[in-house]
């Protein structure tokens, strides 16, 4: 079963590639990188609570709404002044009471003591602005410090959908199951339409990408809305029905010496049920996890409001759902995104209907799109005579027993990943579906399900409900300065980091290579082949059983010329140690574990070390993302 994730799909699509048209060059820069350890793959660990850094008192992306959709309530919020002093406080102390509050789920933190700098004081990324950047392991102390340079890469071309759906008012339970704020005020306001995306909860939001699909439903729904004249909402589904423990249960970081570390919260016992992640509760491992990150990366300014943003969302109590789901509505909230709790139980209650409806539909693999939470947890159903059997338990349903399970438990009944964008139409007025690489592959294989299902749940009545546009979201790489000095200074391209795990290491020490080494070589194994070529003949006329071991001497002697040049290199490498440890280190945040940074990488090592400022540069790359086709 194809999962609801913004997976792999066509890897080298989302890979490094450089800046295309409208994304900036590399920069020149001369100046050369610190030392530092050797980088490694590791689980950073340390023990302890969350400390001053994890009080509850701040927030994190309520600084001001500047991307709301066109009459959001309360959008156009801006962030208080702060004093000299302020900007100066120290890290790890907790913010000072006063300044601006806004809602974080239920609880309201302080924004106060986030800098102004950033996007909107001119420190746009790829601007040419060579200020400082935050240093590995000092507190950066000047407010407005340039944050990484911000390359877009291309999934596929953005073809602004047009109008295949008619606005209409969205169930007051569906708007119900979304987290409060200016969005679900727009969402509840009358006729509307929306942009959706999703993704299945993860730690600390999950990588990057989660993000970059949010931002990409906000500056399309912007758009659709100021051509259209009517209210687009943009939407993030919260796959909270997903099972999938161990891929919601760790991220990663770059540590405070520019290693890559991975935060893992537990495992989950292979007899375990397979829960959906809305009732996985974070449980008090959610505390040492917070205590790992604090010990793992830089103290810079920001650090206490970051910490403070994931501890008021990831609290013991919190599902891994909810939690995601606070702390994106957090983040985005204040600029207009809608954060639906889709594993709500109103919102079950509504899409019933629709799910009920596909148990006709049998998949090729067998199975329906339905599944049903039963003894081993979350379970396909197969359709077997006058009922239906989960795949993995054996257990039997009538259709009788599935209704009464979808009238008083509607929460254990969930749409596969084929049915989840059906159900989505049916529940929202949706014009267009930020997706990703995988997304793009499988939402087609969708497309019968909209005609079976039909207008359940609101969706209109009769003869089928109307798909949503698939889009492809924003994809970009964040560089930052000691990165891209390092680029400039070895004349290398984003998309050399593609390549296969040491070829680049190799090419960079073959290059301190003496004058003329390579060469040598190069005309040694040509001498080998040569003399060996001219001695065959000869051994032929007198022996011609001799040819092969005079081959075999010839394939030798070249296998030892290779070894003695792997040798070389070798040596180079230890006596190269700093130039492969700052390659690695590159490596770890542009290519981690050799995959895009997009997919691995957690936004909040990069707000700890660029604060707010990224997220505004970020809403204004991807808005004019949105605005160039």
């Amino acid at each position: 079963m194809r999962r609801v994730r913004d997976a792999g799909g066509r890897r080298s699509a989302a890979r490094l590639r450089g800046a295309h048209a409208g994304g900036s060059a590399p920069r020149a820069r001369g100046a050369r990188d610190g030392g530092g350890g050797r980088a490694r793959r590791r689980a950073v660990s340390a023990g302890g609570t969350v400390g001053a850094g994890g009080a509850p008192d701040r927030d994190l992306g309520a600084e001001r709404a500047h991307g709301a959709g066109a009459g959001g309530a309360g959008a156009d919020r801006h962030r208080p002044r702060r004093s000299a002093g302020a900007s100066r406080r120290r890290v790890g102390a907790a913010a000072s009471s006063g300044g601006s509050r806004a809602p974080l789920g239920t609880r309201r933190v302080s924004c106060r003591g986030l800098p102004q700098g950033g996007a909107r004081e001119g420190r746009l990324a790829g601007t040419g602005n060579t200020g400082s950047h935050v240093p590995s392991a000092r507190v950066r102390r000047d407010r407005g410090s340039v944050i990484p340079r911000i390359v877009p890469t291309l999934l596929a071309p953005l073809v602004v959908p047009e109008r295949r759906v008619a606005p209409r008012r969205v169930a007051p339970a569906v708007v119900a199951a979304a987290l409060p704020g200016p969005g679900r005020e727009r969402l509840a306001q009358g006729d509307i339409l929306a942009v959706t995306t999703g993704q299945q909860p993860g730690l600390f939001t999950g990588p990057l990408y989660t993000i970059y699909k949010a931002l990409s439903a906000i500056a399309l729904a912007r758009r659709l809305e100021r051509e259209g004249g009517v209210a687009v909402v943009p939407v993030f589904w919260v796959a909270g029905d997903d099972h999938d423990f161990a891929e919601a249960n760790h991220t990663w970081i770059v540590d405070s010496q520019g290693d890559l570390a991975e935060l893992r919260l537990r495992e989950r016992p292979p007899e375990a049920p397979l829960l959906p992640l809305a009732r996985e509760r974070c449980g008090v491992e959610i505390e040492a996890t917070l205590e790992r990150l604090r010990a793992a990366t830089p103290e810079t300014e920001f650090k206490a409001h970051v910490l403070g943003w994931l501890g008021s969302a990831y609290r013991p109590d919190a599902t891994l759902a909810d939690a995601f789901a606070e702390a994106l509505h957090a983040l985005l909230g204040p600029h207009g995104l809608v954060v639906l709790r889709a594993h709500d139980r109103g919102a079950k209650q509504t899409a019933a209907p629709a799910v009920l409806a596909a148990l006709s539909v049998t998949l090729p693999d067998g199975h329906t799109p339905v599944l049903v939470e039963a003894r081993l947890g979350r379970d396909r159903l197969r359709a077997e005579g006058d009922g239906w059997v989960t795949r993995r338990s054996g257990e039997r349903f009538t259709r009788a027993e599935l209704e009464r399970i979808a009238r008083d438990t509607p929460d254990r009944l969930s749409p596969n990943v084929l049915l989840r964008p059906v159900v989505e139409a049916v529940l929202l007025p949706t014009v267009a579906y930020v997706a990703g690489p995988a997304e793009l592959e499988y939402l087609p294989d969708a497309a019968p399900l909209y005609d079976v299902v039909g207008g359940g749940a609101g969706g209109g009545g009769g003869g089928g409900i109307a798909r949503q546009v698939p889009v492809p979201r924003w994809s970009g790489v964040l560089v930052e300065a000691r990165v891209d000095k390092f680029i400039a200074r070895h004349g290398l391209r984003l998309e050399d980091f593609n390549g296969r795990p040491g070829e680049l290491e190799t090419r960079l020490v073959r290059e301190t290579l003496p004058p003329d080494t390579e060469a040598r070589f190069a005309e040694l194994r040509r001498s080998i082949e040569e003399q060996y070529a001219r001695l065959v003949p000869v051994v032929e006329r007198v022996d011609p059983t001799l040819v092969r071991p005079v081959e075999s001497a010839r394939n030798g002697a070249l296998a030892a010329t290779q070894e003695i040049e792997k040798k070389l290199l070798a040596s180079l490498k230890r006596e190269n140690e700093t130039l492969l440890r700052q390659l690695a280190r590159a490596q770890a945040t542009l290519a981690p574990r050799g995959e895009p940074q997009e997919r691995v990488l957690t936004l909040a090592s990069f707000l700890i070390r660029y604060g707010p400022g990224l997220l505004e540069a970020l809403q204004q790359e991807v808005a004019r993302w949105a605005d160039a086709s």
